[in-house]
């Protein structure tokens, strides 16, 4: 490896990392890295005072084209099934990569402007000056500084209940996520009320399905068969209360809108219908 590549190497972890909060897709990261350094290759770095700098915001760029040139095409996606590549390892990483910096954040990020997206992630994840994003998206850093403003709102969504109230929603519906995932069917059994209802758009379940359950052991039995999915879901901010994003590597395939009554799950919905789902206000938990 020369030294010019070495150099470049030292960098791509930190590259990756900004890519991967910019487009949520790891693929997608590693060709727009792929693309820094391909620019990095052909540029006379000796009069470069912040390397770190100066490829971030190569990167950044790349990013941006991209987010535009995708923003259509990534919209015609949500509500589509993924196909399974448990198997691929790029998809573990992707995986990991999800995990770490979270699915609720990814879906909410793909409702921002790619400038808002910029924005934000540059200055609240990586802390990079609004005079330098202002560079990267050409704007003034006032203009910056308000286009991250209003991703932060975005990402906050529009409560519509008490701290105190979406603290004690968060925890019965985690403990429905969690007894899921686990199949435990007394644990479901726990959280749900006993006159509880399910319903569903028939996008979300199997040809021939009820599109409405009833009571606790029927809607149990199908949240056991629903915790195949559980792995990709995480907690959110759906329709001003807490409820479930299930979001494969990142995008909406169906969010559950939950209500929650005396601690237990008193009723909620599957949406799984894309023209629905664009509809949901949602926003990320803190």
């Amino acid at each position: 490896m020369d030294g010019l590549a070495e150099r470049f190497e030292e960098h791509r972890g930190h590259l990756r990392g900004v890519a991967y909060r910019v487009l949520g897709s790891l693929t997608e990261a590693d060709d727009a890295v792929q693309e820094a350094w391909l620019r990095f290759s052909r540029t006379d770095i000796d009069s470069v005072e912040n390397l770190t700098g100066w490829l971030r915001t190569v990167v950044s760029r790349v990013c941006l084209d991209m987010l535009r040139s995708r923003k259509a095409r990534r919209e015609e996606l949500v509500g589509q099934q993924i196909p399974d590549r448990s198997a691929d390892v790029d998809t573990e990483q992707e995986v990991l990569q999800t995990d770490m910096v979270g699915r609720a954040l990814l879906v909410v990020l793909d409702t921002l402007t790619p400038v808002e997206r910029i924005a934000f992630v540059l200055h609240d994840m990586f802390a990079v000056p609004f005079d330098q994003i202002a560079l990267i998206v050409d704007r003034t850093p006032g203009a910056a500084k308000k286009l991250a403003s209003r991703a932060r709102r975005r990402l906050r969504g529009n409560p519509t209940v008490s701290t105190a109230e979406l603290a004690r929603n968060r925890r019965v519906v985690e403990a429905f996520l969690a007894a899921s995932h686990a199949g435990d069917l007394d644990a479901l059994l726990a959280v749900l009320a006993p006159d509880v209802v399910r319903r569903a758009d028939p996008a979300a379940l199997p040809p021939g399905a009820a599109t409405e359950v009833r009571g606790a052991r029927n809607v149990a039995e199908g949240a056991v068969v629903f915790g195949r999915r559980a792995r990709f879901a995480e907690v959110a901010l759906v329709n001003g209360t807490v409820g479930v994003v299930v979001a494969p590597r990142g995008r909406l395939l169906s969010a559950l809108v939950v209500r929650v009554a005396g601690d237990r799950v008193a009723e909620y919905e599957v949406i799984a219908d894309p023209a629905r789902l664009r509809a949901l206000d949602l926003g990320v938990l803190g």
